[in-house]
């Protein structure tokens, strides 16, 4: 958690370390324009300084960010839209008002149906009705490559594009859990290397973490969209977050003043059922939702404006979930399912988040395990749709090819995917071959079947 904070000191005051934004593209109907913020301390820059901040002028930030084949620094700034709220930001949460809704209103109040989280036979393709494929969801970019084996140059290329560690906005004004974090980081830093291996060895630093962190979540936003965890299918890893996270004692407080992050309650999952518009092309309204939602607590709180968004997470496990968040919730810490860098996954400030088929709700491990290894027959198995440029291949060379390699396309319908199911619990190894993008369900499966 420390580790993931960024503060600005005498050290990292060259420039390098201010904001470092990776491969964020937008098509030209969606541009907006960042709103000119002021990065010096409006509470007095002495304050900053003792904590460490350095007094560098927003065009520093505009200077250090250098962003490959994705035109000049300063166009990118241009084309961002981060939702900051204000050019200036009084002290006083008396005085932050409400933004108006643009004229493509989508209310972030909405309403509908209620979806149970009963347990229900759902089988995975039923559960991917709520999984748009490439050709009807694409509003990132050129896809044209998904189906193409891309060369060892251009995945080595788009590595090094995001290898480089992302720099958080530094806050525009000091608070009291800044001093927090900055002594946590300094006694680990400085801790002699005996005592730093007992620290690793032992979790001291988890148990400092577990010990420090506070979490604000905002109680703004009504259901079904926010506060409103969906817990089974293929992205119950965001519902079970929420569930967990805003039902916690030992890391959520009521007083926004002593938290070192702030989450956004939303589910990706239910944005997407509630909002999108089937065969419309386009998820501007899902996106402009959001917005409007971040709009409204930047007019009621002081918090997003401090540093951005930057010390507010998210966790979304649908695969629009980059794209929906990639403008407004640019500089926020994000939990994806999606981890793809093609997408807008930012390594060193994203995290990728485990996909889960959860089948039940009330019992989300039932079933798991698998027979043992004596018992498994089958050397190796993969089974699923046609997706990417990579299974086609391992269908070209293994289907049919071998009694020990269960390799297949799509398998027949069946209650509770049984027969998927089954194949796992029979087989020694579990191939997880990607498809469109790097998020699956089958690693965790893999493991919950104990198919190595």
């Amino acid at each position: 958690m420390v580790k993931n904070m960024t503060f600005l000191n005498e050290a990292n005051s060259t420039g390098e370390n201010t904001l470092e934004i990776v491969n964020e593209t937008r098509t030209s109907e969606e541009k907006d324009s960042v709103s000119s913020t002021g990065l010096t301390s409006e509470s007095g820059r002495e304050s900053s300084r003792s904590l460490g901040f350095d007094e560098r002028n927003e065009s520093s930030t505009v200077e250090c960010i250098e962003i490959a084949n994705n035109g000049s620094a300063t166009e990118q700034i241009g084309n961002l839209g981060l939702s900051i709220y204000n050019n200036t930001i009084s002290h006083s949460p008396s005085h932050a008002i409400a933004p108006p809704l643009s004229q493509t209103e989508v209310s972030p109040n909405i309403t509908s149906p209620m979806l149970s989280n009963a347990y229900d036979e759902t089988d995975f393709m039923e559960e991917e009705r709520f999984r748009p494929s490439k050709d009807e969801f694409n509003i990132v970019g050129n896809n044209s490559s998904i189906n193409r084996v891309p060369k060892e140059t251009e995945m080595n290329e788009l590595l090094l594009q995001n290898r480089a560690s992302y720099c958080s906005m530094r806050p525009r004004w000091s608070s009291a859990v800044d001093q927090e974090l900055l002594q946590a980081r300094s006694e680990i830093e400085n801790a002699p290397i005996g005592e730093l291996i007992i620290l690793i060895s032992d979790n001291m630093s988890y148990e400092l973490m577990e010990r420090t962190l506070k979490v604000y979540v905002y109680r703004e936003g009504d259901k079904p969209i926010m506060h409103s965890p969906y817990l089974l299918g293929i992205y119950a890893s965001e519902g079970w977050f929420m569930r967990l996270m805003e039902a916690s004692k030992q890391f959520v407080t009521k007083d926004p003043k002593k938290a070192q992050l702030c989450y956004l309650p939303f589910s990706s999952r239910r944005l997407e059922e509630t909002l999108y518009v089937p065969n419309s092309h386009s998820s501007r309204n899902l996106i402009q939702y959001l917005k409007n939602y971040v709009d409204m607590i930047a007019g009621k709180h002081r918090f997003w404006n401090r540093t951005g968004g930057a010390d507010h997470f998210l966790v979304a496990c649908h695969d629009g979930a980059p794209t929906e968040t990639r403008q407004h919730m640019a500089r926020c810490l994000r939990a994806l399912c999606n981890a793809d860098v093609k997408e807008g996954f930012v390594l060193g400030k994203d995290v990728s988040l485990p996909e889960t088929y959860v089948r039940n709700a009330p019992k989300p491990t039932r079933n798991v395990g698998g027979n043992r290894v004596s018992k498994r027959k089958t050397l190796a198995f993969f089974a699923g749709g046609m997706h990417g440029y990579v299974r086609p291949i391992l269908l070209q060379h293994w289907e049919n090819k071998n009694p020990a390699m269960k390799i297949f396309g799509r398998l027949p319908k069946s209650k509770g995917n049984r027969n998927y199911i089954q194949y796992m619990k029979s087989s020694k190894y579990c191939i997880c071959a990607k498809g469109y993008e790097v998020n699956s369900p089958r690693v965790v499966e893999a493991i919950f079947h104990e198919c190595a």
